[in-house]
């Protein structure tokens, strides 16, 4: 890609999404307080509350806002973590974890309070967000996020299965658990939202401008770019699964870090309203407890919009096509014929133990990394924190559990084997499966005797 052409993937989202501002890109000696590496949700989120606070922010964005996985993700808006309970959270960072849990707890709350507050246009439903669980082992993870999660004051319910076939439309499940505050939104009009907002408040971002390096020079941050440069007294890298794609010697600690692994997205044909009303009535978004998510959200126009994985050779995006389909007509029979309009991917940035990674990078400089498939709904009160610490806020205030990067041994290789840990995800569903069978046979064994006892 040049730094003069922006190639958008064939994504439902840059289809049906009205375009973004119209960015510069940076050229010559340019200034501001505070310069933000990355136009994604993070430091789109971070020059938000910048601005609010009158402070002045630029942006160096590599493509255009939202290009890279903040407009390729499938919008689910959760306020949890993929893995780690509040309990793993504390263990590890302590008090900071404490703070990372409240702030984690009240994330979609708030990024749908951003949306109202500023009129954005994002295609949002806060209609909550449905963990169920695919096998009868598995409610021990729902009743224990459950029982984790009220203890913090979030708004989570246990579900019977009785209920998450209620809610959902489907007796795959064996219960679960839902938070009201979630929803889903369309997140390429969340990132364009927000860069038309934050321009409107002052705020300035350079488009098409890949930042080659960043150094420090007396008392200021400069960053370069092909065409110029910009210096500011503060800044932050919110660049995530996408560190090393533009130029691996930008952030190599963080670029390590974190694995980027392809995730894919497709959108149906728009289902009728019959069948619509069927599946996942209540319109919330929902993602299970299998190794190889199974997830899907409507989007404004009655499209179910969900993903798979897919390894090998060959057309992937037909195999994919055909894979999908026998799930979704598994999942839901109803649903009748499946037929895909987009088929789109991105990164994701998945770290070992499935914890963000908060940095201090300097003298009044920060950057994360670890998504882990969470990032729509994290990043926004993110970006809070990260303008709250340039602005010289003491840690022991901010909701930002900091460590070292822990970088991979041998990123390269394991890159490249990363995608192949879906066979292991696969095979340890398909075991969860079997001990489910074995459950219910036990459970109906049972049923049987004590109603012949009864006799």
């Amino acid at each position: 890609m040049t730094s003069n052409a922006v190639r958008w993937p064939n994504s439902l989202w840059a289809a049906v999404t009205p375009s973004g501002p119209d960015c510069p890109e940076l050229t010559g000696a340019q200034q501001a307080d505070v310069v933000i590496i990355g136009g994604g949700f993070t430091g789109l989120s971070t020059a938000l509350h910048l601005r609010e606070a009158n402070v002045d922010v630029a942006i160096v964005e590599a493509a255009e806002p939202g290009w890279g996985a903040s407009g390729r993700n499938n919008g689910q808006v959760i306020p949890t973590l993929s893995r780690p309970d509040p309990d793993d959270i504390i263990k590890r960072h302590g008090a900071a974890g404490e703070r990372f849990v409240a702030m984690l707890r009240d994330s979609a709350a708030m990024l749908f309070d951003v949306v109202r507050r500023y009129n954005i246009e994002a295609e949002q439903e806060q209609a909550g967000w449905v963990q169920p669980v695919h096998s009868p082992g598995r409610i021990k993870i729902a009743e224990r996020r459950v029982q984790q999660w009220s203890r913090f004051g979030a708004p989570v319910e246990l579900l019977s299965r009785d209920q998450t076939r209620d809610m959902l439309g489907s007796d795959a499940w064996f219960g679960g658990f839902w938070n009201r505050t979630g929803g889903h939104v369309n997140p390429l009009a969340l990132a364009r939202g927000l860069a038309r907002t934050v321009l409107g408040l002052g705020a300035r971002i350079y488009a098409r401008s890949p930042a080659l390096a960043f150094e420090r020079r007396g008392e200021r941050w400069v960053v370069k770019t092909e065409k110029g440069e910009i210096s500011g007294r503060a800044l932050v890298v919110a660049t995530n699964a996408y560190s090393g794609e533009f130029a691996k010697s930008l952030v190599p600690e963080i670029a390590t870090e974190v694995m980027p692994v392809l995730s894919w997205q497709m959108a149906t044909q728009p289902l009728s309203d019959n069948v619509r009303k069927t599946i996942i009535p209540g319109r919330q978004a929902m993602s299970d407890t299998h190794g190889e998510l199974y997830f899907a959200r409507y989007d404004a126009r009655n499209r179910l919009v969900t993903g798979g994985a897919v390894l090998g050779p060959g057309d992937k995006t037909e195999r994919l096509k055909a894979r999908v389909t026998e799930r979704l007509q598994r999942l839901w029979p109803q649903i009748g014929d499946v037929s895909f309009d987009y088929v789109w991917n991105g990164y994701v940035g998945m770290t070992a133990d499935f914890l963000p990674r908060m940095h201090r990078l300097g003298p009044n400089a920060y950057g994360w990394t670890g998504c882990n498939g969470r990032a729509v709904a994290l990043t926004i009160p993110l970006g809070r924190e990260l303008a709250r610490a340039v602005q010289g806020v003491p840690e022991s205030e901010l909701a930002l559990p900091f460590t070292e990067p822990m970088q991979y041994m041998a990123h390269g290789l394991l890159r490249k084997l990363a995608p192949w840990m879906l066979v292991l995800y696969r095979q340890r569903d398909a075991q969860e499966l079997v001990k489910g069978d074995r459950f219910e046979l036990l459970r109906w064994a049972e049923h049987l005797l004590a109603s012949r006892r009864s006799r």
